[in-house]
């Protein structure tokens, strides 16, 4: 069976054709990518895409989104679309639908991913197997965080908002990080710190630690001159950045009984060859009596060019089971 997949984020909106086979995806096209500035709604993009493709669009669809899927009325971050899930077949003339959370999607993709898609980062040398509980960690935007039992014969991924648990400092910096965060937030989540923005918030905290006066620059700029070196403050934020993403990882895979661990996102991805030599393998394994347990999960990073389109597919395919 053929489906539209939908990812829709804050800023672009992508689309690709997929092939659904015995409830998995047996083919995901090429994505097409639309800035969602451009299109008045979902209902114009996808017309638009469909124009592109010459020829009517299949009549199913898997759509993941940057929001809760709950409610009326679904309203993005940074997206001024606005999606009413009972409107959705008859606006894009479709018979069957799914929503999911962009995140959850990620775990449907996470479910299906074969090794190929799996970079080895730290921890035993294990492809992921038929039975694992699987943690998911997302540096993005934000900071996703999900849950996969992968079993023979099935997945069940589980949303959550890992990425809202408290900031713990490991360290008399982190310490002084964390008091100078707390002038500006009622309270410190980890997202603060592990994220796309959060690059820029201990970059902040460090200068003023330091009595530095520093040129507000934009986050592209900044994640540039981290990653090149070029500029050493910015290399020791990325330094503590890494650190706090290899903390938050041990924590969550402890909460979540995690015998292997994946971590995905944009900002994921581009700390590919940047993680293996920082300090995060260190701080993963740092949970005390169970360091022995730690060093033996699996943490793998997620380099798969479209998980979202292909995650929404997976969903879509684990819970309809076309042959």
């Amino acid at each position: 069976m053929e489906i539209v997949a939908v990812d829709i984020g804050g800023t672009h909106a992508r689309f690709a054709l997929a092939e659904i086979e015995n409830g998995h995806v047996a083919h995901l096209g090429e994505a097409v990518t639309l800035k969602t500035a451009e299109h008045a709604s979902l209902q114009t993009a996808w017309e638009a895409f469909g124009q592109g493709l010459g020829r009517p669009l299949p009549r199913a669809a898997a759509i993941a989104v940057a929001c809760p899927i709950a409610g009326d009325v679904l309203k993005l971050t940074n997206n001024p679309w606005i999606i009413r899930p009972g409107q959705i077949h008859e606006k894009l003339g479709i018979d069957h639908s799914l929503l999911v959370n962009d995140f959850g999607a990620i775990g449907h993709a996470v479910a299906q991913m074969g090794p190929e898609h799996l970079r080895h980062l730290c921890g035993r040398e294990h492809a992921l197997g038929e039975n694992e509980v699987i943690s998911i960690v997302g540096p993005g935007t934000g900071l996703g965080v999900a849950q996969v039992l992968r079993r023979q014969g099935g997945n069940m991924v589980i949303e959550c908002e890992g990425g809202h648990i408290d900031f713990a400092p490991l360290d008399t910096l982190e310490d002084a990080m964390l008091a100078r965060l707390r002038q500006r937030f009622r309270r410190v989540s980890v997202e603060r710190i592990v994220s796309g923005p959060g690059l820029a918030v201990i970059h902040e905290a460090l200068a003023a630690i330091e009595g530095r006066a520093i040129q507000r620059i934009d986050d592209k700029s900044l994640w540039t001159l981290a990653l090149e070196g070029s500029d050493s403050l910015a290399a020791a934020a990325l330094d503590r950045f890494c650190m706090s993403l290899g903390s938050v990882t041990g924590d969550i895979a402890l909460a979540q009984g995690a015998t292997a661990v994946v971590i995905a996102g944009g900002v994921g991805l581009r700390l590919a060859d940047h993680l293996p030599r920082s300090g995060f393998a260190e701080r993963f394994v740092a949970k005390g009596r169970f360091e022995t347990m730690m060093a033996a999960i699996p943490v793998k990073l997620l380099t798969h060019p479209q998980p979202g389109l292909l995650g929404a597919a997976a969903a879509f395919a684990e819970e309809h089971q076309i042959g």
